[in-house]
């Protein structure tokens, strides 16, 4: 296979707070996989809490071009095994894998869904992420995105007045993810408030390893919690079967398509609810996160409508959040 990587600085519409940090732009590494006369892409995006960088991911990768490019693309999983070997993160694998899914798609002329036995009939519908910022600021993004579900990031002191305030102004669905901001005893009772407010669930209230307060939540929470700090890779799915009644899976973090593929066969196993997310990635990412969506019970990839500018076509998500796939082969993604 021959490979390229490309860097991109991905401007974002608003800035983007979360509970641990706030940024403009998202760093990107998109790989690209040529084999056959075709060209799979995939994405990864840079992360401060998992300390990965673009020039991580690429130094890793560059490390083992040569064996990479002397590859020859039989089967996704056959190369997502060799890239495990070579003990890569899960970020760049992630790229790679991603890459060579679209590429083996696009070889096979079907779409992934397609090749993995699903339909694109029905499928969840993505929320909208409204991240931390003043109540007039957040009332300004619902109003620029009329949107039938959103994702209210939290973690203040004034958590349900945020969620009360914007109640006021649309019938929408919320989620809420405080991202490990809350400790146990105020999980419980802001679950009580958010429940009354049309809230869904809570996503990752608590720190990733706080299995006492976890468990505590679990046993007396109104509202279902789901699981996404605390759950990174395959193994941690099982254990958290006991602790949430449902995961949210993130390709970067798993390490790409094939372990996602695994991961929710196991949850649904386990009787969990299954979700996956996004990192702000570009179309390039979120049109692999698409090919999941038959398998899922709800979705969060809006990471390209949260841009100021795109770098590729691929899915596009229309106002309401139908889903329009494409229709060639793989993840379906072209740059730009």
């Amino acid at each position: 296979m021959n490979l390229k990587l490309k860097k991109y600085s991905l401007p974002l519409k608003h800035t983007f707070t979360i509970s641990r940090e706030s940024h403009d732009f998202q760093d990107s590494l998109v790989v690209c996989l040529s084999q056959g006369g075709k060209t799979g892409y995939g994405e990864s995006t840079s992360n401060p809490y998992y300390q990965i960088t673009f020039e991580s991911m690429q130094a890793e990768i560059e490390a083992i071009r040569t064996e990479i490019e002397d590859f020859v693309l039989e089967t996704p999983e056959a190369f997502h095994r060799f890239l495990v070997e070579r003990k890569l993160s899960n970020f760049a694998i992630c790229a790679l894998d991603l890459a060579a899914h679209d590429l083996y798609g696009k070889l096979h002329h079907k779409p992934l869904f397609e090749l993995w036995g699903t339909s694109n009939q029905n499928y969840p519908i993505t929320n909208y992420t409204i991240g931390l910022a003043s109540i007039e600021k957040m009332l300004e993004k619902m109003r620029e995105m009329p949107w039938p579900i959103y994702k209210i990031k939290l973690g203040t002191p004034e958590d349900v007045q945020i969620v009360s305030e914007l109640r006021k102004h649309t019938d929408a669905v919320f989620r809420v993810d405080a991202n490990c901001a809350w400790d146990a005893a105020t999980a419980i009772k802001n679950a009580k408030a958010l429940k009354e407010l049309g809230v869904e669930f809570l996503e990752q209230p608590l720190k990733a390893d706080d299995w006492d307060g976890l468990k505590a939540l679990k046993a007396e929470s109104v509202l279902p919690i789901i699981a996404d700090e605390s759950c990174i890779v395959e193994e941690d799915v099982k254990r958290c079967a006991g602790y949430f009644d449902g995961i949210n899976i993130k390709l970067t973090k798993c390490g790409g398509l094939t372990p996602a593929l695994r991961m929710i066969k196991e949850a649904k196993s386990l009787g969990l609810k299954v979700m996956v997310g996004c990192m702000t990635e570009s179309t390039v990412g979120i049109s692999a996160i698409a090919q999941l969506l038959p398998q899922l019970d709800y979705v969060d990839m809006d990471g390209a409508m949260l841009l100021k500018e795109d770098i590729a076509t691929g899915v596009q998500i229309l106002e309401g959040g139908k889903v329009i796939f494409p229709t060639t082969g793989g993840s379906g993604v072209e740059l730009l």
